[in-house]
Parts: C-alpha cells; structure tokens; sequence
C-alpha cells in the first residue's frame, strides 16, 4: 500500500496531570516512591475516519534510504543546552537524564519526557530537533538515557531492551513526583516508543499521569522489524548498530566477566544473534524469539487509554507496512498516521539543505490539542518559526548528581 494512510481514533477525553503536591521542581529523584475534549487540527474526528496527512517527502529524497540517512548524518541540528543529572535507580545502578538547562519561569508549563531509539540519545537528531522545538514553545524537556547510553557504562549487569516497561513506569513516575503541576507529555522514537507503547498498554487506566502520548518510527513487530534489518541494504543499519553494542558488551564483559558467550556475541552477524546472546538472557527472556514475541507492542495496543499518536511512515526500511497497525488492532485512544514516505525517524522537510523540524512540530501540536482546553502553554513562539538562523553542530551538556531546582 503506498498511499497515505491517516486514522484518527481521539479518546473520549484527554486525561491531565495532577495539580497538587509539593515537591520541589528538580530533577532529583525524590527520596520515597515516586483533559478536556481535543481541539485543534485533530478535533471533530471520529472513531476511523480518514483525514489527509499532512508529510510529503521533498523531491530531492526520492526514496526511503535517502529519507533516512540524510537527516541523521547530513542534517543541519540545532543548538541545544542540556543540563545532565544522574539518578540512582532502584536495582543499584543508575541512569542519566538530560534536561534543557534553560527551564520555563512558568511551574504549570507542560514537560514533555523523550525515550531515544536503540544506541540513541540526547545528542540523535531527532533528540535535538525535538528539544529545540520544545524550547522554543516555552515548555520544559527531559532525555533519559536507557542504561549504557549516556557515553559511560552502566554498573548492573544489565542493558536496556524493547520491552522495558518497567523502566519506563519507574522514570515516569519519578518525573511526575518532581514537577506534580506540570502536565506530562512523553514521546518515544524507534525502540523508545514500542516500550512506551508497551508501558501504556500494560497500565491501561493507571497511566493517566500522562496528558498524552507519541510514538513514533517504532516497529511495533519485533519479529517483522528483526527480519527487515537481516538483508539487503539494511545490513549495513545493522552493521551500525552492531558496532556499538559489541563494543559496549566487551565492557560489560569486562565488568561481569562470564556474563555471556565472548565469542558468540563477536560472531553475531545481525540483531536476531545478538539478542540471543546478550539482549534476550540479560533481562529475563528465553531466546530472540521469545523477546521479540513478548516484547512487541502491537499485541498491548488495545488496552491504551491515553490519547496516543502512533506514527510510522509506510516506507521506512526498518519497519514493512504490512506489519503496521490497523484500526482493529488499537483502541479508541489512538491515532494512526502513517504517510507513504518519511523513512526511518527522518521526515525531513523543505528546499535543499532541508530542514528537520517537522517530527517535532508533529509531536509537540498533538500534544498542543490534548492540553487543558487546546492551550498549548506557547510563550512568544512564532507558528512560522524555523530553525533557518539557530543551527549549529555544538550542543553543550553541563554534569549534576541529584541536583536540586535544575528545571
């Protein structure tokens, strides 16, 4: 199928953070556990309608290759300021998070929580694109980085996965002890959004602390997603990926030596063998099969209850079209948006150089018309505003442990 396809699903009502509480607004984990109808280009829509999507590929991206690779690696990023703090976690270990270092004077504007893809982080396009935008709408936003991936390894013998709802719901409800006024917007990209899918799914009522959610590029069928990545071109996106995670298992295998099979792990010559040999065993899961099976979040979609925007473009080479959802597979409170192109988490948009802006601005007006009553909290932001003068290869990231009032 290569035409659009935009199914809009709105939820009965959108849910909102709570109002009350204390806690100081900081980035410090806290020392004890931790809606109105849509408005806006979504509202009036009903349950299976189809409406027009809105992203059309630039000529000068023909294809899904192109309309992945360039944004990653040829993209001009904008400048972000981050401000890194470091939370213990429950397991003994830790996890850093990068917030925007600049935070509202405003302490009810919304916080919107990103989950980078696999080997991603604060510094992917995407992560940069996102927290620019969310800057320049007055709002507030946060990175957490999933265990191994803030540039130092992790100390539990342990990585992070697809599935992992549990770390998901530990880092949400931290975040939403910290800033209680303020309403929480969480987006997931790649791998971060099928574990936050897979979180919402599982939650089902008990996730309306969140305002609303996005996924998006998220191949919600391991099983078809693992097979795309074995052949073709798109060995060399595994080759990529591989490189990185092999390196950091050396390291892990340095910290934990036995952990799992050296050799096995260097002779894996796509994600399928790798999850068997470290992925899988490492967090509870028989084999690759088993993982990619229970992991998947297309099979939870049906209990979400949090307005949710799942976004997949129909050529991404990630991710085959047939294994998108459909309708039928989802609950009221999803919008499906798939457009024929977009690539895999690029979506790049304009005149040559092009720009990388249009995810973000897709992400941050879904989130704009679930707010309390359709505002979307902007301070001075301009609806025609671009990232034409504020791009720069430098993103600066300044290190805290558990410090109070960074945002």
């Amino acid at each position: 199928m290569d035409s659009d396809t935009c199914i809009n699903r709105p939820a009965s009502q959108a849910s909102t953070s709570g109002t009350d509480g204390g806690a100081p607004d900081s980035g410090a984990p806290p020392s004890g556990p931790p809606s109105g109808p849509p408005s806006g280009p979504q509202a009036g829509l009903q349950a299976g309608q189809q409406s027009s999507c809105t992203y059309r590929a630039p000529f000068w991206l023909p294809e899904r290759h192109l309309q992945t690779l360039v944004p990653a690696l040829l993209s001009r990023k904008p400048r972000v300021s981050y401000q890194r703090v470091r939370w213990a976690t429950p397991d003994h270990d830790f996890i850093d998070l990068d917030w925007l270092a600049r935070a509202p004077a405003a302490d009810d504007a919304p916080l919107v929580v990103l989950f980078h893809g696999l080997e991603g982080s604060a510094q992917s396009h995407y992560s940069l694109a996102l927290l620019h935008a969310i800057e320049q709408r007055g709002w507030h936003g946060v990175v957490p980085h999933f265990r191994s991936c803030s540039g130092e390894m992790n100390l539990a013998p342990r990585f992070y996965h697809s599935g992992d709802s549990t770390e998901i719901d530990w880092i949400l409800r931290t975040v939403q002890a910290l800033h209680p006024r303020r309403p929480l917007l969480v987006a997931g990209v790649s791998l971060g959004g099928n574990a936050l899918l897979r979180w919402l799914g599982e939650q089902g009522p008990r996730a309306t602390m969140v305002t609303a959610a996005v996924s998006a590029c998220a191949p919600l069928d391991l099983h078809a997603g693992g097979q795309a990545l074995s052949a073709g071109f798109n060995l060399v996106y595994t080759r990529n990926f591989l490189n990185t995670l092999k390196r950091k298992s050396l390291l892990k295998l340095a910290q934990f030596p036995g952990l799992f099979d050296r050799t096995a792990m260097l002779d894996a010559r796509d994600l399928y063998q790798f999850d068997n040999v470290v992925t899988a065993p490492l967090h509870g899961y028989r084999d690759t099969d088993d993982y990619w099976s229970r992991a998947s979040a297309k099979h939870v979609l049906q209990t979400v209850t949090v307005p949710t925007l799942v976004l997949n473009a129909r050529n991404d080479p990630f991710i085959p079209a047939a294994s998108l959802p459909s309708v039928k597979d989802v609950s009221a409170a999803i919008t499906l948006e798939q457009p024929a192109s977009g690539g895999h988490v690029g979506f790049m948009s304009g005149p040559l150089p092009g720009r990388i802006d249009w995810l973000a601005e897709r992400i941050l007006d879904f989130f704009a018309t679930h707010l309390h009553g359709g505002l979307d909290h902007r301070v001075g932001h301009r609806l025609d505003h671009r990232f034409d003068h504020r791009f720069d290869h430098n993103t600066q990231t300044r290190t805290d442990t558990a410090s109070p009032h960074h945002g």
